[in-house]
């Protein structure tokens, strides 16, 4: 489907105004392996017809195929074209405003000197009173070393500036948070943690984002335990509530209970490992896991998990999650009747989830349909509305109960981009500190403005 191509270029053509022009062009199209979405007419005259067309396909070669075939196209003259992706990322995508405008030197003084001398001096003597006075109550530090990038892999810091960019956007659109992007220039575990801690006074959490594994797992712990506000490796624990709460609904629509079903985890990289952890904490059962990785295996074991392999968990599990990145990785012979099976790996899932369900699987889904946008937004908003300093387990649970509990009928996930599910998710995040001990401040739950 076009929405699955990799590929999408907007493409202006001018046509002969003639009959059948335009048909002969989106077969030629076709013919050459693109696939069309919007077609929108700019102008037309009694000779010419000017349209621009998107185009979708699998990779550039096969999309400079489709130029091709278009050039060839006898009546048609392309334009231009344009990557309106790139566009959308011109000079970046987010930006820091001004709250008021400066419009006057009376306000001048008060936002700069001197008026901002006395709320320094009210900070000094009480450092919580930053929280009520400065940004730091709404920003987050979306920090990343570029080590393990989408499904890009190690690509650095730099070239992972536009997905932090994302990140900060849902953020504050979603739920109102401020998300700064940082880029480390440095892959030191000791280095990263330094650096973090030292600059930590800034934000009110920190979401770590693209660490590879399985340094990601001492990073996010050291800083735990050294910093007193929230610390989450979302690449972890953001997927791993939305993969929880999609088998929550899934569980409820095939019968299959998580609480005695067998669970396998194919894959035991950031994503899988705490994905494991998670539905053992949330079941009481260990979870079946493989991977190449024998240190992995070896972490599965200690985490209480049984370590095993792609093909018993195949053959045994009632539940397969995998998270490898290797497209194609169960064949439809593994799969048996009855079986749930999420293969979440993007952009190309493990099975296709209609291959898996001709196969006879009772429920099939890929990444496309789990996304962590549904699970990081809501829970630092909730952590750093009740000022709790660390996110527990206990509040990620939350987080996926509520997203399981707003799922409309016959979906697996609610819509990521409706608010309130996002704010619903934030309020359960901040009641679950609440209610154990943790919450450090009255919570003012948080109202979109």
């Amino acid at each position: 489907m076009a929405w699955e191509r990799k590929v999408s270029r907007t493409v202006r053509i001018r046509n002969e105004q003639t009959v059948g022009q335009l048909a002969r062009l989106l077969v030629a199209i076709s013919d050459a392996g693109g696939g069309v979405g919007d077609i929108t007419m700019l102008t037309e005259t009694s000779r010419h017809v000017v349209r621009d067309i998107t185009i979708y396909t699998d990779d550039l070669p096969q999309f400079e195929q489709v130029l091709e075939a278009m050039r060839s196209n006898e009546g048609s003259v392309i334009v231009d074209v344009r990557d309106e992706v790139l566009q959308l990322h011109l000079k970046g995508k987010i930006a820091i405003r001004s709250r008021y405008p400066i419009d006057s030197l009376a306000t001048l003084r008060k936002v700069y000197t001197p008026g901002v001398a006395e709320v320094c001096l009210k900070i000094a003597r009480d450092p919580a009173a930053a929280r009520l006075y400065t940004s730091t109550s709404h920003m987050v530090a979306i920090v990343t070393d570029g080590t393990a990038v989408l499904g890009l892999g190690d690509i650095g810091a730099l070239a992972g500036m536009p997905v932090m960019e994302g990140k900060a956007m849902l953020m504050e659109s979603l739920v109102g948070l401020s998300g700064i992007p940082i880029l480390l220039n440095t892959r030191d575990t000791n280095q990263i943690i330094d650096t973090i801690a030292a600059i930590s006074p800034t934000f009110a959490a920190i979401q770590l984002e693209d660490i590879s594994a399985p340094r990601c797992f001492e990073i996010e712990e050291r800083l735990q335990k050294r910093l007193d506000i929230p610390v989450m490796h979302d690449d972890q624990h953001g997927t791993a509530v939305v993969t929880t709460a999609a088998l929550m609904v899934a569980s409820r629509q095939t019968g299959i209970y998580l609480s005695s079903a067998k669970i396998g985890q194919i894959g035991l990289g950031a994503a899988g490992f705490a994905t494991a952890n998670m539905l053992m904490r949330l079941t009481g059962n260990p979870v079946w896991g493989a991977d190449l990785n024998q240190d992995a295996l070896k972490r599965l074991a200690a985490a209480g998990g049984r370590p095993s392999n792609l093909a018993e968990i195949m053959a045994s599990c009632d539940i397969v999650i995998s998270t490898t990145g290797v497209s194609g990785l169960i064949k439809p012979a593994m799969v048996r009747k009855g079986q749930i099976i999420l293969a979440l790996s993007n952009p190309n899932p493990e099975i296709d989830p209609e291959v898996a369900l001709r196969q006879g699987a009772i429920f099939a889904a890929d990444g496309k349909s789990v996304n962590n946008v549904l699970g990081f937004p809501g829970i630092f908003r909730g952590a750093v509305d009740a000022n709790a300093p660390r996110i527990t387990n206990e509040m990620l649970l939350a987080a996926a109960q509520t997203i399981a509990d707003l799922t409309p009928p016959g979906e697996l996930v609610p819509n990521p981009l409706d608010k309130k599910v996002h704010l619903a998710v934030a309020r359960a995040v901040a009641q679950k500190a609440i209610d154990q001990g943790i919450a450090r401040a009255d919570y003012i739950p948080y109202v979109e403005e």
